[in-house]
């Protein structure tokens, strides 16, 4: 269960990355990379999520899962990640509207 932890805080934290760089782009007015950098987050956020959802389709079969502070760490990291993404998402949006309007 540990391999799926460190994936889900792994992809979780690539995807929060890629966020942050297309924050960056968009500020700069490279919205196309924008694009592709939030495209990248997204991939990763789903791979984060469907190793999430492998954990708990196995508790909700029976299997017995240990709740651990590292579990917890990873639940926290995937939840702020998705969070800070679509936060950042809007923001972009905001600086396409100031390039526009200028």
């Amino acid at each position: 269960m540990e391999n799926e932890i460190f994936e889900i805080i792994s992809h979780g934290g690539d995807a929060r990355g890629f966020a942050y760089e297309a924050l960056k782009a968009a500020k700069e007015g490279d919205f196309e990379k924008a694009k592709e950098l939030l495209d990248k987050s997204e991939e990763e956020m789903t791979l984060a999520h469907n190793t999430q959802t492998k954990l708990i389709q196995a508790e909700i079969n029976g299997q017995d899962l240990k709740m651990s502070l590292l579990m917890v760490h990873a639940q926290d990291q995937l939840m702020t990640a998705i969070a800070e993404k679509n936060l950042i998402e809007q923001m972009v949006e905001m600086y396409k509207e100031i390039k526009k309007n200028k």
